[in-house]
Protein backbone atom coordinates (compact mmCIF):
# COMPACT_ATOMS: atom_id res chain seq x y z
CA UNK A 1 0.00 0.00 0.00
CA UNK A 2 1.48 3.58 -1.02
CA UNK A 3 0.80 6.36 0.87
CA UNK A 4 -1.73 7.55 -1.72
CA UNK A 5 -3.48 4.43 -1.96
CA UNK A 6 -6.45 5.36 -0.29
CA UNK A 7 -7.25 8.88 -2.29
CA UNK A 8 -5.83 7.36 -5.70
CA UNK A 9 -8.43 4.36 -5.05
CA UNK A 10 -11.51 7.29 -4.30
CA UNK A 11 -10.36 9.25 -7.27
CA UNK A 12 -10.61 6.39 -9.38
CA UNK A 13 -13.78 5.43 -8.62
CA UNK A 14 -15.54 9.57 -8.54
CA UNK A 15 -13.56 9.49 -12.01
CA UNK A 16 -16.09 7.18 -13.23
CA UNK A 17 -13.27 3.99 -13.33
CA UNK A 18 -11.40 2.85 -15.81
CA UNK A 19 -14.41 2.66 -18.45
CA UNK A 20 -14.39 6.28 -18.13
CA UNK A 21 -10.70 6.94 -18.82
CA UNK A 22 -9.26 7.14 -22.47
CA UNK A 23 -5.76 8.06 -21.29
CA UNK A 24 -3.81 9.66 -18.48
CA UNK A 25 -0.33 10.78 -17.39
CA UNK A 26 1.02 13.70 -15.15
CA UNK A 27 2.72 16.45 -15.22
CA UNK A 28 4.94 18.39 -12.29
CA UNK A 29 1.80 19.06 -10.22
CA UNK A 30 -1.05 17.38 -11.57
CA UNK A 31 -2.85 14.16 -12.83
CA UNK A 32 -3.81 15.04 -16.12
CA UNK A 33 -6.66 12.72 -17.96
CA UNK A 34 -8.61 12.16 -21.37
CA UNK A 35 -12.22 11.16 -20.36
CA UNK A 36 -14.61 9.66 -22.32
CA UNK A 37 -17.39 11.37 -20.56
CA UNK A 38 -16.44 13.79 -18.70
CA UNK A 39 -19.15 14.42 -17.22
CA UNK A 40 -19.44 11.66 -14.92
CA UNK A 41 -16.46 12.86 -13.12
CA UNK A 42 -18.04 13.77 -9.57
CA UNK A 43 -15.82 17.15 -9.26
CA UNK A 44 -17.12 18.02 -5.70
CA UNK A 45 -16.25 14.49 -4.09
CA UNK A 46 -12.51 14.78 -5.82
CA UNK A 47 -12.17 18.31 -4.90
CA UNK A 48 -12.92 16.99 -0.74
CA UNK A 49 -10.26 14.45 -1.14
CA UNK A 50 -7.48 15.18 1.24
CA UNK A 51 -4.98 14.91 -1.49
CA UNK A 52 -6.39 17.02 -4.12
CA UNK A 53 -5.92 20.78 -4.28
CA UNK A 54 -8.02 21.83 -7.08
CA UNK A 55 -9.48 20.80 -10.61
CA UNK A 56 -10.14 22.19 -13.68
CA UNK A 57 -10.82 20.94 -17.40
CA UNK A 58 -8.56 22.89 -19.80
CA UNK A 59 -7.89 21.56 -23.40
CA UNK A 60 -10.17 19.01 -23.30
CA UNK A 61 -8.15 17.67 -20.37
CA UNK A 62 -9.31 17.00 -16.85
CA UNK A 63 -6.25 17.97 -14.48
CA UNK A 64 -6.23 17.03 -11.05
CA UNK A 65 -4.11 19.30 -8.98
CA UNK A 66 -1.84 16.75 -6.27
CA UNK A 67 1.56 18.87 -5.98
CA UNK A 68 4.70 18.20 -5.61
CA UNK A 69 4.02 14.33 -4.68
CA UNK A 70 2.43 13.78 -8.05
CA UNK A 71 4.44 11.28 -8.97
CA UNK A 72 4.18 8.92 -6.34
CA UNK A 73 0.47 9.70 -6.25
CA UNK A 74 -0.06 8.80 -10.15
CA UNK A 75 2.20 5.59 -9.41
CA UNK A 76 -0.49 4.31 -6.69
CA UNK A 77 -3.16 5.67 -8.72
CA UNK A 78 -1.95 3.19 -11.41
CA UNK A 79 -1.31 0.29 -9.06
CA UNK A 80 -5.02 0.22 -8.77
CA UNK A 81 -6.33 1.23 -12.45
CA UNK A 82 -6.03 -0.10 -15.60
CA UNK A 83 -5.97 3.16 -17.97
CA UNK A 84 -3.89 3.50 -20.65
CA UNK A 85 -0.98 5.04 -19.51
CA UNK A 86 0.32 7.72 -22.13
CA UNK A 87 2.99 10.40 -22.98
CA UNK A 88 2.17 13.97 -21.96
CA UNK A 89 2.17 14.76 -25.66
CA UNK A 90 -0.23 11.84 -26.68
CA UNK A 91 -2.45 13.03 -24.07
CA UNK A 92 -2.65 15.75 -25.68
CA UNK A 93 -3.73 14.59 -29.37
CA UNK A 94 -6.03 12.36 -27.28
CA UNK A 95 -7.57 15.52 -25.88
CA UNK A 96 -8.61 16.62 -29.17
CA UNK A 97 -11.81 14.68 -29.62
CA UNK A 98 -13.01 16.55 -26.58
CA UNK A 99 -12.22 20.05 -27.93
CA UNK A 100 -14.49 21.88 -30.44
CA UNK A 101 -13.17 23.47 -33.63
CA UNK A 102 -11.88 26.32 -32.31
CA UNK A 103 -10.31 25.38 -29.48
CA UNK A 104 -8.13 22.90 -31.80
CA UNK A 105 -7.19 25.86 -33.61
CA UNK A 106 -6.46 27.94 -30.58
CA UNK A 107 -4.35 24.62 -29.59
CA UNK A 108 -2.49 24.43 -32.56
CA UNK A 109 -1.65 28.04 -32.06
CA UNK A 110 -0.91 27.44 -28.71
CA UNK A 111 1.86 25.13 -29.43
CA UNK A 112 3.43 26.75 -32.53
CA UNK A 113 4.01 30.66 -30.45
CA UNK A 114 4.78 28.48 -26.96
CA UNK A 115 8.69 27.99 -27.77
CA UNK A 116 9.33 31.02 -29.05
CA UNK A 117 7.83 32.85 -26.38
CA UNK A 118 11.06 32.51 -24.12
CA UNK A 119 12.85 33.99 -27.03
CA UNK A 120 10.32 36.61 -27.38
CA UNK A 121 10.17 37.73 -23.19
CA UNK A 122 14.04 38.25 -23.77
CA UNK A 123 13.90 40.24 -26.76
CA UNK A 124 11.62 42.40 -24.66
CA UNK A 125 13.06 43.05 -22.03
CA UNK A 126 16.41 43.78 -23.84
CA UNK A 127 14.44 46.30 -25.79
CA UNK A 128 13.03 47.71 -22.80
CA UNK A 129 17.03 48.05 -21.03
CA UNK A 130 17.92 49.02 -24.48
CA UNK A 131 15.33 52.03 -24.30
CA UNK A 132 16.79 52.82 -20.86
CA UNK A 133 20.62 53.35 -22.51
CA UNK A 134 20.00 55.09 -25.62
CA UNK A 135 16.76 56.83 -25.37
CA UNK A 136 16.07 58.42 -21.71
CA UNK A 137 17.96 61.46 -20.59
CA UNK A 138 19.49 61.93 -17.17
CA UNK A 139 19.71 65.18 -14.87
CA UNK A 140 22.29 63.39 -13.28
CA UNK A 141 24.09 63.21 -17.06
CA UNK A 142 23.12 66.83 -18.08
CA UNK A 143 20.11 65.85 -19.68
CA UNK A 144 22.50 63.37 -21.86
CA UNK A 145 21.83 59.65 -22.31
CA UNK A 146 23.64 56.91 -20.70
CA UNK A 147 25.16 55.89 -24.16
CA UNK A 148 26.24 59.70 -25.04
CA UNK A 149 28.71 59.55 -21.95
CA UNK A 150 29.79 55.94 -21.79
CA UNK A 151 32.21 54.05 -24.13
CA UNK A 152 30.94 50.52 -22.36
CA UNK A 153 27.32 51.10 -22.40
CA UNK A 154 27.05 52.23 -25.84
CA UNK A 155 29.28 49.18 -26.73
CA UNK A 156 26.91 47.51 -24.35
CA UNK A 157 23.94 48.94 -26.57
CA UNK A 158 24.87 48.52 -29.84
CA UNK A 159 25.89 44.27 -28.46
CA UNK A 160 22.63 44.08 -27.03
CA UNK A 161 20.79 44.79 -30.55
CA UNK A 162 22.38 41.53 -31.72
CA UNK A 163 20.27 39.89 -30.09
CA UNK A 164 16.97 41.66 -30.50
CA UNK A 165 17.57 42.01 -34.31
CA UNK A 166 18.17 37.73 -34.23
CA UNK A 167 14.79 37.12 -32.04
CA UNK A 168 12.57 39.48 -33.90
CA UNK A 169 13.87 40.47 -37.49
CA UNK A 170 14.50 36.42 -37.78
CA UNK A 171 11.32 35.24 -36.09
CA UNK A 172 10.06 33.76 -39.70
CA UNK A 173 12.79 31.04 -39.21
CA UNK A 174 11.08 30.48 -35.55
CA UNK A 175 7.48 30.35 -37.04
CA UNK A 176 8.46 27.56 -39.73
CA UNK A 177 10.63 25.52 -37.19
CA UNK A 178 7.89 25.67 -34.79
CA UNK A 179 5.17 24.37 -37.30
CA UNK A 180 7.20 21.99 -38.66
CA UNK A 181 8.07 20.58 -35.03
CA UNK A 182 4.06 20.65 -33.99
CA UNK A 183 2.88 18.96 -37.00
CA UNK A 184 5.94 16.37 -37.06
CA UNK A 185 7.21 16.80 -40.07
CA UNK A 186 10.92 17.47 -41.20
CA UNK A 187 12.00 20.41 -38.80
CA UNK A 188 15.18 21.33 -40.92
CA UNK A 189 13.17 22.55 -43.64
CA UNK A 190 11.18 24.66 -41.89
CA UNK A 191 14.34 26.18 -40.86
CA UNK A 192 15.73 26.25 -44.51
CA UNK A 193 12.30 27.61 -45.52
CA UNK A 194 12.14 30.51 -42.95
CA UNK A 195 15.88 31.25 -43.74
CA UNK A 196 14.63 31.94 -47.15
CA UNK A 197 11.61 34.18 -46.11
CA UNK A 198 13.96 36.69 -44.54
CA UNK A 199 18.09 35.96 -46.26
CA UNK A 200 20.13 38.81 -47.31
CA UNK A 201 19.94 37.34 -50.74
CA UNK A 202 16.09 39.69 -50.54
CA UNK A 203 17.06 43.07 -51.90
CA UNK A 204 14.56 44.87 -49.93
CA UNK A 205 11.66 43.86 -47.45
CA UNK A 206 7.78 44.56 -46.99
CA UNK A 207 8.40 47.64 -44.77
CA UNK A 208 10.74 49.69 -47.38
CA UNK A 209 8.26 49.06 -50.26
CA UNK A 210 5.40 49.80 -48.83
CA UNK A 211 5.63 53.50 -49.27
CA UNK A 212 6.68 53.14 -53.32
CA UNK A 213 9.70 52.77 -55.03
CA UNK A 214 11.16 50.71 -57.62
CA UNK A 215 10.72 46.36 -56.20
CA UNK A 216 13.75 43.95 -57.18
CA UNK A 217 12.35 40.79 -58.68
CA UNK A 218 13.33 37.68 -60.26
CA UNK A 219 13.38 37.62 -63.79
CA UNK A 220 12.30 34.53 -65.20
CA UNK A 221 11.72 35.94 -69.18
CA UNK A 222 8.16 35.48 -69.27
CA UNK A 223 7.01 35.96 -65.39
CA UNK A 224 8.73 37.96 -62.50
CA UNK A 225 8.47 37.20 -59.05
CA UNK A 226 8.87 40.55 -56.39
CA UNK A 227 12.54 40.21 -54.23
CA UNK A 228 10.85 40.46 -50.80
CA UNK A 229 11.97 39.49 -47.78
CA UNK A 230 9.62 39.01 -44.92
CA UNK A 231 11.51 40.02 -42.00
CA UNK A 232 9.61 39.63 -38.59
CA UNK A 233 6.45 39.30 -40.48
CA UNK A 234 4.26 36.84 -38.92
CA UNK A 235 1.40 35.49 -41.09
CA UNK A 236 3.55 35.12 -44.26
CA UNK A 237 5.67 32.75 -42.14
CA UNK A 238 2.63 30.77 -40.68
CA UNK A 239 1.16 30.50 -44.27
CA UNK A 240 4.48 29.27 -45.92
CA UNK A 241 5.14 26.69 -42.89
CA UNK A 242 1.86 24.90 -43.00
CA UNK A 243 2.29 24.55 -46.67
CA UNK A 244 5.64 23.28 -46.51
CA UNK A 245 3.87 20.63 -44.16
CA UNK A 246 1.32 19.63 -46.14
CA UNK A 247 3.47 19.46 -49.17
CA UNK A 248 5.85 16.78 -47.28
CA UNK A 249 2.96 15.06 -46.11
CA UNK A 250 1.25 14.92 -50.04
CA UNK A 251 4.63 13.61 -51.37
CA UNK A 252 5.61 11.33 -48.74
CA UNK A 253 2.34 9.35 -49.51
CA UNK A 254 2.93 9.43 -53.49
CA UNK A 255 6.57 8.86 -53.40
CA UNK A 256 7.83 5.14 -52.75
CA UNK A 257 9.86 4.80 -49.81
CA UNK A 258 12.87 3.65 -51.40
CA UNK A 259 13.58 7.44 -53.22
CA UNK A 260 11.66 9.34 -50.23
CA UNK A 261 14.48 10.36 -48.89
CA UNK A 262 15.51 12.60 -51.78
CA UNK A 263 12.52 13.62 -53.59
CA UNK A 264 10.14 14.55 -50.67
CA UNK A 265 12.31 17.01 -49.72
CA UNK A 266 13.14 18.39 -52.96
CA UNK A 267 9.19 18.53 -53.88
CA UNK A 268 8.08 19.62 -50.89
CA UNK A 269 10.65 22.47 -50.19
CA UNK A 270 11.12 24.17 -53.61
CA UNK A 271 7.46 25.02 -54.41
CA UNK A 272 6.54 26.34 -50.93
CA UNK A 273 9.73 28.41 -51.07
CA UNK A 274 8.28 29.53 -54.49
CA UNK A 275 4.56 29.78 -53.73
CA UNK A 276 5.72 31.67 -50.49
CA UNK A 277 7.36 34.50 -52.48
CA UNK A 278 4.87 34.47 -55.29
CA UNK A 279 1.28 34.14 -53.61
CA UNK A 280 1.57 33.46 -49.68
CA UNK A 281 4.00 36.04 -48.36
CA UNK A 282 2.53 38.85 -50.95
CA UNK A 283 -1.44 37.41 -49.09
CA UNK A 284 -0.09 36.72 -45.57
CA UNK A 285 1.62 40.74 -44.92
CA UNK A 286 -1.31 42.55 -46.63
CA UNK A 287 -3.92 40.46 -44.01
CA UNK A 288 -1.22 41.05 -41.05
CA UNK A 289 -1.29 44.58 -42.06
CA UNK A 290 -5.14 44.64 -42.21
CA UNK A 291 -5.11 42.76 -38.92
CA UNK A 292 -2.81 45.07 -36.90
CA UNK A 293 -4.06 48.28 -38.48
CA UNK A 294 -7.63 47.27 -37.46
CA UNK A 295 -6.84 46.55 -33.46
CA UNK A 296 -4.23 49.64 -33.63
CA UNK A 297 -7.09 51.97 -34.85
CA UNK A 298 -9.69 50.78 -32.36
CA UNK A 299 -6.82 51.63 -29.54
CA UNK A 300 -6.47 55.00 -30.91
CA UNK A 301 -9.96 56.12 -31.72
CA UNK A 302 -12.52 57.82 -29.39
CA UNK A 303 -14.03 54.80 -28.49
CA UNK A 304 -10.68 53.17 -27.36
CA UNK A 305 -11.75 53.30 -23.59
CA UNK A 306 -14.60 50.63 -24.78
CA UNK A 307 -12.29 49.05 -26.54
CA UNK A 308 -10.21 48.75 -23.69
CA UNK A 309 -12.92 48.22 -21.48
CA UNK A 310 -14.57 44.99 -23.05
CA UNK A 311 -10.82 43.26 -23.57
CA UNK A 312 -10.02 44.20 -20.31
CA UNK A 313 -12.56 42.35 -19.07
CA UNK A 314 -13.19 39.10 -20.92
CA UNK A 315 -9.23 38.43 -21.34
CA UNK A 316 -9.79 36.29 -18.02
CA UNK A 317 -12.91 33.99 -19.72
CA UNK A 318 -10.61 33.76 -23.20
CA UNK A 319 -7.93 32.12 -20.82
CA UNK A 320 -10.18 30.16 -19.67
CA UNK A 321 -11.12 28.70 -22.97
CA UNK A 322 -7.71 28.60 -24.42
CA UNK A 323 -8.18 31.20 -27.18
CA UNK A 324 -6.27 34.23 -25.48
CA UNK A 325 -3.26 32.16 -27.60
CA UNK A 326 -4.62 34.04 -30.51
CA UNK A 327 -3.60 37.31 -29.00
CA UNK A 328 0.24 36.35 -29.35
CA UNK A 329 0.04 36.86 -33.22
CA UNK A 330 -1.44 40.09 -32.84
CA UNK A 331 1.06 41.38 -30.29
CA UNK A 332 3.94 40.36 -32.86
CA UNK A 333 2.14 41.59 -35.85
CA UNK A 334 1.39 44.62 -33.74
CA UNK A 335 5.04 45.57 -32.42
CA UNK A 336 6.22 45.01 -36.15
CA UNK A 337 4.20 47.70 -37.77
CA UNK A 338 4.03 49.97 -35.14
CA UNK A 339 7.03 50.02 -32.80
CA UNK A 340 4.92 48.71 -29.75
CA UNK A 341 1.89 47.43 -28.82
CA UNK A 342 -1.01 48.88 -27.08
CA UNK A 343 -2.69 45.36 -26.46
CA UNK A 344 0.34 43.44 -24.42
CA UNK A 345 -0.17 45.42 -21.37
CA UNK A 346 -3.44 44.93 -20.99
CA UNK A 347 -2.95 41.19 -20.96
CA UNK A 348 -0.20 41.80 -18.19
CA UNK A 349 -2.88 43.71 -15.70
CA UNK A 350 -5.33 41.18 -16.55
CA UNK A 351 -3.22 38.59 -14.78
CA UNK A 352 -2.00 41.20 -12.31
CA UNK A 353 -5.65 41.61 -11.49
CA UNK A 354 -6.74 37.93 -11.12
CA UNK A 355 -3.51 37.66 -8.62
CA UNK A 356 -4.81 40.02 -6.75
CA UNK A 357 -8.39 38.67 -6.31
CA UNK A 358 -6.44 35.88 -4.99
CA UNK A 359 -4.14 37.92 -2.50
CA UNK A 360 -7.74 39.29 -0.95
CA UNK A 361 -8.70 35.71 -0.64
CA UNK A 362 -5.80 34.27 1.26
CA UNK A 363 -6.43 37.42 3.10
CA UNK A 364 -10.21 36.56 4.08
CA UNK A 365 -9.73 32.72 4.69
CA UNK A 366 -6.43 33.35 6.80
CA UNK A 367 -5.73 29.83 9.01
CA UNK A 368 -7.58 27.41 6.00
CA UNK A 369 -4.74 26.09 5.37
CA UNK A 370 -5.27 23.63 3.15
CA UNK A 371 -6.68 26.45 0.66
CA UNK A 372 -3.42 27.92 1.11
CA UNK A 373 -1.80 25.28 -0.93
CA UNK A 374 -3.21 26.50 -3.71
CA UNK A 375 -3.81 30.04 -3.53
CA UNK A 376 -0.48 31.44 -1.79
CA UNK A 377 1.38 29.16 -5.18
CA UNK A 378 -1.48 30.71 -7.44
CA UNK A 379 -0.97 34.64 -6.33
CA UNK A 380 3.05 34.11 -6.99
CA UNK A 381 2.27 32.22 -10.29
CA UNK A 382 -0.18 34.44 -11.41
CA UNK A 383 1.72 37.81 -10.42
CA UNK A 384 4.93 36.16 -12.68
CA UNK A 385 2.25 36.16 -15.88
CA UNK A 386 0.45 32.44 -15.36
CA UNK A 387 -3.19 32.71 -14.39
CA UNK A 388 -4.12 29.04 -14.62
CA UNK A 389 -3.54 27.67 -10.71
CA UNK A 390 -5.49 30.96 -9.84
CA UNK A 391 -8.47 31.16 -12.49
CA UNK A 392 -9.38 27.26 -12.31
CA UNK A 393 -7.75 27.07 -8.26
CA UNK A 394 -9.67 29.61 -6.67
CA UNK A 395 -11.08 32.14 -8.40
CA UNK A 396 -13.61 30.74 -10.90
CA UNK A 397 -14.51 27.99 -7.73
CA UNK A 398 -15.64 30.76 -5.84
CA UNK A 399 -16.71 33.26 -8.58
CA UNK A 400 -17.17 36.78 -6.98
CA UNK A 401 -12.82 36.91 -6.98
CA UNK A 402 -13.30 36.18 -10.81
CA UNK A 403 -15.82 38.77 -11.70
CA UNK A 404 -13.61 41.22 -9.12
CA UNK A 405 -10.74 40.22 -10.83
CA UNK A 406 -12.32 41.06 -14.69
CA UNK A 407 -13.91 44.63 -12.91
CA UNK A 408 -10.22 45.66 -12.16
CA UNK A 409 -8.65 44.34 -15.51
CA UNK A 410 -11.29 46.42 -17.43
CA UNK A 411 -10.92 49.52 -15.37
CA UNK A 412 -7.43 49.19 -15.50
CA UNK A 413 -6.96 48.96 -19.29
CA UNK A 414 -9.51 51.86 -19.72
CA UNK A 415 -5.96 53.59 -18.33
CA UNK A 416 -3.36 52.18 -20.25
CA UNK A 417 -5.34 52.52 -23.21
CA UNK A 418 -6.39 55.99 -22.61
CA UNK A 419 -2.68 56.66 -21.61
CA UNK A 420 -1.81 55.33 -24.92
CA UNK A 421 0.48 52.74 -22.79
CA UNK A 422 2.65 50.76 -24.98
CA UNK A 423 5.03 48.14 -24.85
CA UNK A 424 7.80 47.19 -26.84
CA UNK A 425 6.73 43.71 -27.43
CA UNK A 426 5.60 40.31 -25.13
CA UNK A 427 7.38 40.55 -21.92
CA UNK A 428 6.23 38.73 -18.98
CA UNK A 429 2.65 39.01 -18.05
CA UNK A 430 3.09 39.87 -14.59
CA UNK A 431 4.08 42.75 -12.35
CA UNK A 432 7.44 42.39 -13.98
CA UNK A 433 5.72 43.03 -17.22
CA UNK A 434 6.74 46.93 -16.44
CA UNK A 435 10.53 46.21 -18.21
CA UNK A 436 9.19 45.38 -21.62
CA UNK A 437 6.95 48.91 -20.93
CA UNK A 438 8.30 51.55 -23.25
CA UNK A 439 10.15 54.52 -20.97
CA UNK A 440 7.62 57.07 -21.93
CA UNK A 441 5.19 54.93 -20.68
CA UNK A 442 6.38 53.41 -18.03
CA UNK A 443 4.94 55.65 -15.28
CA UNK A 444 1.33 55.27 -16.29
CA UNK A 445 1.46 51.58 -16.37
CA UNK A 446 2.78 51.44 -12.79
CA UNK A 447 -0.46 53.16 -12.30
CA UNK A 448 -2.77 50.39 -14.37
CA UNK A 449 -1.25 48.16 -11.96
CA UNK A 450 -1.83 50.38 -8.54
CA UNK A 451 -5.52 49.92 -10.43
CA UNK A 452 -5.48 46.10 -11.40
CA UNK A 453 -3.73 45.78 -7.44
CA UNK A 454 -6.43 47.70 -5.57
CA UNK A 455 -9.92 47.92 -7.17
CA UNK A 456 -10.06 43.45 -7.41
CA UNK A 457 -8.65 43.16 -3.73
CA UNK A 458 -11.16 45.84 -2.36
CA UNK A 459 -13.70 44.12 -5.01
CA UNK A 460 -13.37 40.91 -3.54
CA UNK A 461 -13.44 41.77 -0.08
CA UNK A 462 -16.89 43.94 -0.26
CA UNK A 463 -18.25 40.37 -2.71
CA UNK A 464 -18.12 38.46 0.32
CA UNK A 465 -18.83 40.45 3.34
CA UNK A 466 -21.98 41.29 0.67
CA UNK A 467 -22.25 37.40 -0.31
CA UNK A 468 -22.39 38.78 -3.84
CA UNK A 469 -21.96 36.35 -6.44
CA UNK A 470 -21.11 33.57 -4.84
CA UNK A 471 -20.26 30.36 -6.49
CA UNK A 472 -22.87 31.53 -9.71
CA UNK A 473 -20.01 31.47 -11.92
CA UNK A 474 -20.23 28.32 -13.89
CA UNK A 475 -18.19 28.85 -17.80
CA UNK A 476 -19.17 26.52 -20.34
CA UNK A 477 -16.60 27.06 -23.18
CA UNK A 478 -19.09 28.17 -26.15
CA UNK A 479 -19.25 25.30 -28.94
CA UNK A 480 -18.02 26.75 -32.57
CA UNK A 481 -18.26 22.53 -34.20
Amino acid sequence: MGKYSEDAKLLHQYIGGDSNISSVTHCVTRMRFVLNDPKLADVEKIEDLPSVKGSFTQAGQFQVIIGNDVDQFYNDFMEISHATEKSKDEVKKDAVKNQNALQRISSVLAEIFAPLIPAIIVGGLLLGFRNILGEMPFDSLGGKTIIETSVFWNGVNDFLWLICEAIFHYLPVGITWSITRKMGTTQILGIVLGICLISPNLLANAYSIAGGGEVPVWDFGFFTIDRIGYQAQVIPAMLAGFLLVYLERFFKKVIPQAISMIFVPLFSLIPAVLLAHLVLGPIGWKIGALISQGVYSGLTSALNWLFAAVFGFFYAPLVITGLHHMTNAIDLQLANDFGGTILWPMIALSNIAQASAVVAIIFLHMGDKKEEQISVPAAISAYLGVTEPALFGINIKYGFPFIAGMIGSALAAVFSVSTSTMAYNIGIGGLPGILSIMGGSRLNFAIAMVIAIVVPVILTVIFEKKNLFHNKIEFKTPSFS
